[in-house]
């Protein structure tokens, strides 16, 4: 199974990918990016395990643990036809996250809850499409990734719910729209700035723990220098195989790529000290995904899952003691959570156990709290569920 078909199958089964677009076009932008330098272009960082022969799924036996590490359960967004992949204000009572409404963008916008009040505002543009939205830990200030610059944004939209409308089946294509750019905006959405005015798909962006940097996802590099024919053959038939890990300055300065290894890096966390960053990187043949960390600036990268199935959607507990993220070890169409500790040292373990997919977890900054997203609804689309984190019985769990 490619890449290609695993994102197929998580949009069918759960409507979202963690930081990925929902639909995709292409047509010309602009801006030159910053060259890597020699010594970066020949650093080489390696790729996840081999998967020519995966391993059976692992058996759904054993011990189940989720009603000792999930306490108080509950469904958090209601409204709308899905949501999914929030992320929380540095003191907890906001959440960002990005969901599909009813009206004339059949795309997902980004919203903000007040988790005291149950207040929510829209803070995307609302035409084009959006994904990996972010707080700022201490202005009052959001980033996300957005198309709505795209001179053909509202003919997509105007195309989508027409194909929608028609029932016809179509097959299934990503393309990473190169019209994706990370934009900054005030907290209520006003003011946006263009940080990455860059050709190609730049999103999958997050704040460090002091608000100075982020950390993002690019294919930038397949625009900004002429490809091989192989190289021009790879990219056309999966535009991800070019994408890396890149960081700069949050103004959107100082651009500087951290990963160089061929095949889709992505979806980039920092750790709470901002020492570490946590993130996906797939095979180049796009056959499995594992769970990587390396220090903040590129250097020590280390595998600590080697499942050869897709694990993905990785977040540092704040302790910094352990990492969760998503995996389908279980079986291809049966996404779990599951945690493991951040050198890699000891087994994972399994975190939920109900029926549905889970995943894109992620922590309060306090720790005490975990959202995700999942299809343990009653209809079966996803949506955001929260509950409260034993931490203690997970650091027992781990044997930590």
């Amino acid at each position: 199974m490619t890449q290609n078909q695993w994102l197929a199958l998580l949009i069918t089964t759960l409507g979202l990918v963690a930081c990925s677009p929902q639909e995709t076009g292409s047509t010309e932008s602009t801006a030159a990016v910053p060259a890597a330098t020699e010594e970066a272009a020949e650093a080489y960082d390696g790729a996840a395990g081999a998967t020519a022969a995966a391993p059976a799924p692992v058996a759904a036996e054993g011990p189940l643990y989720e009603s000792e590490l999930l306490l108080n359960t509950y469904q958090l967004i209601t409204e709308g036809k899905r949501s999914g992949e929030g992320y929380f204000s540095a003191d907890g009572n906001r959440l960002i996250y990005q969901a599909e409404l009813e009206g004339d963008n059949p795309f997902y916008q980004i919203f903000v809850r007040d988790l005291l009040t149950g207040a929510t505002t829209q803070v995307s543009p609302g035409s084009g499409l959006t994904t990996c939205a972010w707080i700022h830990p201490i202005e009052d200030r959001v980033i996300f990734a957005s198309t709505h610059d795209d001179p053909d944004a509202i003919g997509k939209q105007q195309r989508e719910i027409a194909m929608r409308e028609s029932g016809v089946e179509r097959g299934y294509s990503w393309d990473y729209d190169e019209h994706y750019e990370i934009y900054q905006a005030n907290g209520d959405g006003s003011d946006l700035v263009n940080l990455t005015n860059a050709r190609g798909y730049d999103a999958e962006g997050s704040y460090s723990s002091d608000g100075q940097t982020i950390i993002f996802a690019s294919n930038r590099e397949a625009y900004n220098r002429p490809l091989s024919m192989a190289e021009q053959r790879l990219f056309e038939d999966d535009a991800s195989y070019f994408m890396d890990l890149y960081i700069m300055n949050a103004d959107g300065s100082n651009v500087r790529q951290l990963t160089h290894s061929p095949g889709y890096d992505g979806g980039p966390f920092f750790s709470a000290d901002d020492q570490q960053v946590v993130w996906r990187r797939f095979n180049p043949d796009g056959n499995s995904a594992e769970i990587w960390t390396m220090n903040a600036d590129g250097s020590n990268q280390r595998q600590l899952t080697d499942s050869a199935m897709v694990s993905w959607g990785p977040y540092f507990h704040p302790s910094g003691d352990y990492i969760i993220y998503s995996s389908n070890v279980l079986g291809h169409a049966n996404f779990e959570l599951f945690m493991v500790d951040t050198l890699g040292q000891k087994d994972p373990i399994r975190v939920t156990n109900t029926e549905g997919t889970d995943i894109l977890p992620v922590f309060t900054p306090q720790g005490d709290k975990m959202a995700w997203s999942s299809t343990r609804t009653a209809d079966g689309t996803s949506q955001i569920f929260m509950a409260d984190w034993n931490h203690e019985r997970a650091l027992e769990l781990l044997g930590l």
